[in-house]
């Protein structure tokens, strides 16, 4: 039976868990160290941070902490907006290797394709972001390179000058908020999705349908959308501080839905609200 070590390969050879732990809006210090800590003794070996969250120090303080080798956790980060351009690529991540006490990182995303200070010239910035990216990832620094939050024209655009093309995309995929377009050019080229805040924003647990499919697999709503996005072919990001949650968000590989339920859940629409558009969001 699967488990939360079973695991997707992306395109470059390199396996990933197939369950991460997002730890967006985490707060740095106890809080963060002791999640962490939580969802390694869980299960766990697939961390997600980002140097936007601020909380790389206790996501690297944790690891050390909890006894688990580096070598068996899949850690991934994330460029920050302000950083975009080769120098700062390369400043930032030595930068995030030290506060994540590491000498490597599995996976490395540019966060934003068009943040607000390189709004005017973000195909130039993402195309010498990429290229300090690449070095890394020849080097041995990086096990794999991609993106959070591209659309497909950020994706074309990168393409014109990329050598590597990216092998994940990390974006909003839950009940609700299927990005149809964004999908589609995924598997098209065979690009991971990983799904975050796939628990939506709490909204999800008022939605009927979603409470009436979990009473039937008498599971959590919660566990039916982790479930819908596996079966989906993404990577879930559940993200929690409560231990009990961070063990639940696991136990989703003991049950099925029915193609009945992915049909009644992918028809819902805006039930936890819709992806930011990149183009315009003012950070």
């Amino acid at each position: 039976m699967e488990n939360l070590t079973s695991t997707y390969t992306l395109k470059n050879g390199v396996k990933i868990p197939k369950v991460g732990f997002g730890t967006w809006q985490t707060p740095d210090g106890d809080v963060a160290v002791s999640s962490v800590k939580s969802a390694l003794k869980a299960g766990y070996r697939h961390i997600d941070t980002a140097q936007g969250y601020h909380n790389e120090k206790s996501v690297g303080k944790a690891i050390k902490e909890s006894g688990v080798p580096r070598s068996e956790i899949f850690l991934t980060t994330k460029l920050w907006n302000e950083n975009h351009s080769y120098d700062l690529v390369m400043e930032s991540f030595a930068q995030s290797l030290k506060e994540l006490e590491t000498d490597y990182i599995d996976l490395f995303l540019i966060h934003w394709p068009n943040p607000v200070t390189f709004r005017d010239n973000w195909q130039e910035a993402n195309a010498s972001t990429w290229k300090a990216m690449e070095e890394l990832y020849e080097a041995g620094k990086i096990k794999a390179i991609g993106v959070s939050n591209f659309l497909p024209h950020h994706l074309d655009e990168l393409k014109k000058t990329a050598k590597i093309m990216p092998q994940v995309n990390q974006v909003f995929l839950a009940p609700g908020e299927l990005q149809p377009e964004v999908v589609k050019y995924a598997q098209t080229n065979d690009i991971l999705l990983e799904a975050y805040s796939p628990l939506g924003t709490g909204k999800i647990f008022s939605v009927p349908e979603m409470q009436e499919i979990a009473a039937k697999h008498n599971k959590s709503i919660a566990q039916v959308a982790l479930r819908w996005s596996l079966q989906h072919g993404f990577l879930p990001l559940p993200k929690s501080v409560h231990k009990n949650r961070i063990q639940e968000n696991s136990e989703i590989f003991d049950f099925e839905l029915s193609d009945e339920d992915m049909a009644t859940i992918d028809k819902l629409d805006g039930v936890v609200g819709k992806a930011k558009n990149p183009d315009t969001a003012n950070f």
